[in-house]
């Protein structure tokens, strides 16, 4: 989405400037100067913050390259956009979430771009940010407040669906599956759930769903211990599996699972979905252990949250669209190479 244009340069020079100096060790500063006046050109500078659920999975960095070509545009557009990416070491830690949060918020920064680790317990932040007129952009997990300017994410419903539709394609309509959930309290993945489950419930008549009711939790190191006890439920007696089909919600648990998998000798033995598209899971797919993955746009999700968060602050569109939809794809070894799902999976630039 590429919404700024000439008009801009008019609006910059009417716009209210951004303040605080934005130095941390995880600040990523697109621009240049001292935040809080204006560029030697001079355009408007402003300091916003992106705060991701984390900041080692391959997601948040494409999320952050993308916030960063975000902010280039803007430059040549006139306005000079300091970014603060910081996110919680551990996608569990909601109270680091919700102190970065204040933290932005005594260094005055003119908005914040937000993935909520959890939809109940980052709501007040988020009102509590609107409510010191600093606006709010919420991206790839929703909060359950109304106050923010805008939602952009996948709709995680319908990539649930997708996923569930094309484990009834290879399972032909019947078989036991297993579904390994990612964590309590993330809206996200709680829909890419609903979703898969939904649509096998509604489809797959002759798919029975044998357990859905364990999370892999935060990490890859968590995902991988709660593969290997789910799974250990499910083994015949010469030892291969006895589950036809196997589903996991994101990144973190499609890698533990995927890990398991492949310890076993079990990879292409059990049909196997995932989400997203770090550089390891794509070597799945292309190996065969993995037969599909539901694959975001993180770099445009980041983009498309910066330049609406920018665009409303500047007042060049006070009333955006409340749900902004970064679309979801279904990548499989047949079409992995064709131009546009291959740039969707490159690993995230260091």
């Amino acid at each position: 989405m590429r919404i700024f244009r000439s008009a801009l340069y008019v609006l910059a020079a009417a716009a209210v400037v951004g303040c605080g100096n934005g130095d941390s060790g995880g600040t990523a500063d697109t621009g240049g100067g001292t935040v809080g006046g204006k560029t030697g050109g001079g355009g408007q500078k402003i300091d916003i913050a992106v705060i991701p659920k984390g900041s080692t999975h391959d997601f948040w960095k494409h999320v952050h390259q993308g916030a960063n070509e975000a902010a280039e545009e803007l430059k040549k557009e006139g306005i000079d956009v300091t970014i603060d990416f910081q996110g919680p070491q551990v996608e569990s830690d909601k109270n680091s979430q919700i102190n970065m949060i204040d933290t932005m918020l005594s260094k005055k920064v003119k908005g914040i771009v937000l993935a909520p680790l959890d939809d109940k317990a980052l709501a007040p932040s988020v009102d509590k940010a609107v409510g010191q007129d600093t606006p709010v952009v919420v991206i790839d997990s929703d909060v359950n407040t109304d106050k923010y300017v805008s939602f952009v994410a996948t709709d995680n419903e319908k990539g649930g669906h997708m996923a569930g539709a094309e484990m009834i394609k290879r399972l032909g309509g019947k078989g036991r599956i297993a579904v390994l959930r990612y964590n309590v309290g993330s809206a996200s993945t709680d829909k890419r759930e609903k979703g898969f489950i939904d649509e096998i419930q509604a489809n797959g008549k002759g798919i029975t769903i044998v357990s859905m009711d364990q999370y892999a939790g935060p990490t890859r190191e968590s995902a991988a211990k709660a593969a290997e006890n789910m799974l250990a439920a499910y083994v015949k007696a010469d030892g291969s599996p006895n589950l036809d089909g196997i589903y996991c919600p994101n990144e973190s648990s499609t890698a533990g699972m995927l890990k398991v998998l492949e310890g076993k000798n079990w990879g292409g033995k059990v049909h196997f979905i995932g989400f997203d598209a770090a550089p390891d899971l794509v070597d799945g797919l292309n190996k065969g252990s993995i037969d599909a993955l539901v694959v975001q746009n993180p770099e445009k999700m980041g983009h498309d949250g910066v330049m609406t968060l920018v665009e409303y602050i500047t007042g060049k569109n006070k009333s955006p669209e409340k749900r902004i939809d970064t679309g979801a794809y279904l990548i499989t070894k047949d079409n992995v190479t064709q131009p546009d799902m291959a740039k969707l999976v490159q690993p995230a630039k260091e």
